[in-house]
């Protein structure tokens, strides 16, 4: 009897995931913005661990449904082979001693999954994040639970939806993205938490303007402007700084 009981609980919860998430993005209850800062794996060790970028940071910022700032995660995490160096703390602001006392990523995954509410989008600026942990998930044989594999699968990379409020066709890096909306920043860009944030208000601003109220200097300046092909990443950065 007991069973049986636990089956229709699975079923009914199944199917209202399923219902929720066909209702489209706007039909979730809470929304989770998620920037990661990284460091690099030295060269000898990328193909003996499997991976060349190793996770330092996980920043968040919780929504509701009308796309209030209702919460915020901030955790770094110890690299097992990554090496923090000056680029990297030039770049993000943290050094060794940051993650010093961390736990690693298993650890802070469970304690990021524990925050988390039920009935979450995951939202990202660009799908690196998103593949960066499934790539070092795999690598490193952590264990997931089905809550977090289903954030995966229903991840939602808004840099290109930005382009197509623009209406252009080329990537914006998220500073031009937030000088180009006008929206007031604090904190410094590559902090995982401060960009969580910053995102989580344009994404916001993108959800509730039909068409994007833009900084009218920036639109000024762009009215005439052809559309451009563009890509940023941070592979770039590392290309651009000869590492």
């Amino acid at each position: 009897m007991n069973s049986i009981i636990i089956w229709i609980w699975l079923l009914k919860s199944n199917v209202n995931y399923i219902l929720n998430f066909k209702g489209g993005v706007d039909s979730m209850n809470y929304y989770v913005v998620v920037d990661l800062e990284m460091c690099r794996v030295p060269k000898g060790l990328k193909r003996v661990v499997g991976y060349g970028r190793e996770i330092i940071q996980i920043g968040a910022t919780l929504m509701d449904s009308e796309y209030n700032v209702i919460d915020s995660f901030d955790k770094y995490v110890k690299p097992e082979n990554g090496k923090i160096d000056r680029f990297i703390t030039n770049l993000t602001g943290i050094t060794p001693d940051s993650v010093k006392n961390a736990s690693n990523l298993s650890i802070v995954l469970d304690q990021f999954i524990d925050w988390l509410p039920d009935n979450v989008l995951a939202i990202s600026w660009s799908d690196n994040d998103e593949k960066q942990l499934r790539h070092e998930i795999k690598s490193k044989g952590i264990d997931i639970e089905s809550k977090f594999l289903e954030l995966l699968d229903n991840w939602i990379d808004c840099q290109p939806e930005f382009s197509d409020k623009m209406n252009m066709e080329r990537i914006y890096s998220l500073e031009e993205a937030l000088i180009a909306t006008d929206i007031c920043t604090e904190g410094r860009a590559h902090n995982g938490a401060v960009d969580a944030y910053n995102t989580a208000l344009l994404y916001a601003k993108m959800k509730k303007e039909k068409e994007l109220v833009l900084n009218s200097y920036y639109k000024a300046a762009h009215d005439d402007s052809e559309p451009e092909h563009l890509s940023f990443s941070f592979d770039d950065l590392l290309l651009a700084a000869g590492l």
